[in-house]
C-alpha cells in the first residue's frame, strides 16, 4: 500500500489512489451520492454516475454543480439492460452503489417500488457487475436498519442477523443478502484469484447541507424553520446514531482502497456510524438544530397515528476501527454546525459547489 501523508491521511486516505481512476457511482444524483461524486472529483476520480433525475427540487446535485465534474447517466436500476449498458460503457473499476429508495414513510406507501429499486436494483448491479469485465472492487451501501432490531441498547455488530419490521428496512435486510450470496456465488479475489471484492457498507443516520427529502428529519426542520412555523416531530423520544454524510462516505472511500488492495480480506458487511455519545434522541437534535439556527425556531409532537418506526437504534463500529483504522472525526454538535451552515450560505445566495467542496477540506484536514 501506498505511504499515507498530508491532509488525506486525516481521513485514512491513501494519497493519490483515486487520481485517473475510474469509478462508478449509482445513485449519484442523490444527497449521498452528491457529496460523494463531488470528494471523488476532488481526489481526481473519473467519475461516471447512473441515476434517476434529481428526487427532489432544490437538490444538492444542482445546487453544488456536481454535474460539472462527472458524467452523467440517467437511468433506472430496475432497468437492467440500461444499467449494463452503462457499466459496459464507462469500464469501471470501482463501483459505489447507491441507488435506492431511502425512506421509511415512504417505503409503507409504496412497497412495490422500494423493494423493486433496493432489492431487484441490487440484483441488476451486481449481475452488470458480473457479466462486465475490469470491475475490481463494489461497495453496495445498504442501511444500518437493515438489521434485525431487538430495540437493544447495545450497538449491532457486522454478523448480527439480518431482517426489519418495515418494508424500507426489510429492503435493506433482503439487499445485504443479495450481496452476500453475489459475493459467495460468484465474486472474490484472493493471491491465486483474480474477481471483484465486494462489500456493503452500513451507515447510521447521515445529516448533512443539501438534503431536501420529504419525511426526513432534517429536510423537515429546516424547512419548517425557514417558513417560522415548529417542526412536527413523529417520535420526539426515538434514538438514532446521527453522524454527518463526510462520515460514512469516508469510510466507503478507505473501505473502496482496501478491497483494491487487499480483497476478499475486506469483502464483508462493515458498520460505519458515531462515537457513542452521538446517539441521540430526535428531540434533542432538534433542540440544539433549532437553537443554531436562531429566528425562534422549535418543534412539537405531530401527534397524528403513524406506522411502526423503530425507537432505539445503534451500530456497533469496532470492526472498522480496528481494521481501516477508520473512526468518527466531526462529533454531532460540529456535524449540526457545518449543516446549519450550509443552508444558511444556500438561503443566502451563495456559491453552493464552493461551499460543500469548502467543507470537505475541512473534514479531509481534520479542523
Amino acid at each position: 500500500m501506498g505511504e499515507r501523508s498530508g491532509a488525506v491521511e486525516s481521513v485514512g486516505l491513501i494519497p493519490m489512489f483515486w487520481a485517473g481512476r475510474r469509478v462508478l457511482v449509482t445513485g449519484h444524483t442523490g444527497f449521498k451520492g452528491g457529496w460523494l461524486c463531488l470528494w471523488l472529483q476532488r481526489l481526481g476520480a473519473e467519475v461516471t454516475g447512473y441515476a434517476l433525475e434529481p428526487p427532489t427540487r432544490p437538490n444538492l446535485f444542482e445546487s453544488a454543480r456536481v454535474h460539472e465534474g462527472m458524467r452523467s447517466i440517467l437511468g433506472d436500476v430496475r432497468d437492467f439492460d440500461g444499467l449494463w449498458s452503462a457499466v459496459r460503457e464507462c469500464r469501471p473499476e470501482i463501483i459505489f452503489h447507491l441507488a435506492a429508495q431511502p425512506l421509511v414513510m415512504p417505503a409503507y406507501r409504496q412497497p412495490l417500488e422500494t423493494y423493486a429499486i433496493n432489492v431487484l436494483g441490487t440484483v441488476h448491479l451486481l449481475e452488470a457487475v458480473r457479466r462486465t469485465a475490469g470491475v475490481r472492487a463494489a461497495v453496495n451501501v445498504t442501511s444500518d436498519k437493515c438489521y434485525e432490531n431487538r430495540e437493544w441498547s447495545k450497538g449491532y455488530q457486522e454478523d448480527e442477523p439480518m431482517g426489519g419490521f418495515d418494508p424500507y428496512s426489510s429492503s435493506k435486510g433482503c439487499a445485504e443478502l443479495v450481496t452476500a450470496a453475489y459475493r459467495r456465488s460468484f465474486f472474490g479475489r484472493t493471491p491465486d484469484r483474480a474477481g471483484v471484492a465486494l462489500a456493503s457498507a452500513r451507515a447510521g443516520n447521515v445529516i448533512g447541507g443539501g438534503d431536501w427529502a420529504e419525511d426526513r428529519l432534517i429536510p423537515d426542520a429546516i424547512r419548517s424553520f425557514r417558513a417560522g412555523r415548529p417542526v412536527r416531530l413523529r417520535c420526539p423520544d426515538a434514538v438514532r446514531p446521527w453522524q454527518h454524510v463526510l462520515e460514512p462516505l469516508g469510510g466507503y472511500l478507505s473501505l473502496a482502497e482496501q478491497l483494491w488492495e487487499n480483497g476478499a480480506t475486506f469483502a464483508e458487511g462493515w458498520n460505519f456510524g458515531p462515537a457513542e455519545q452521538d446517539a441521540r434522541p430526535v428531540r434533542w437534535l432538534v433542540d440544539r438544530l433549532a437553537e443554531l439556527w436562531g429566528d425562534e425556531a422549535g418543534w412539537e409532537p405531530d401527534g397524528e397515528p403513524r406506522p411502526h418506526e423503530a425507537h432505539y437504534l445503534k451500530l456497533n463500529c469496532a470492526k472498522a476501527r480496528a481494521r481501516l483504522g477508520w473512526m468518527p472525526r466531526w462529533d454531532l454538535d460540529r456535524a449540526l454546525t457545518e449543516t446549519v451552515a450550509w443552508y444558511r450560505a444556500h438561503q443566502a445566495g451563495a456559491e453552493m459547489q464552493a461551499v460543500t467542496l469548502a467543507q470537505i477540506e475541512r473534514f479531509m484536514e481534520g479542523r
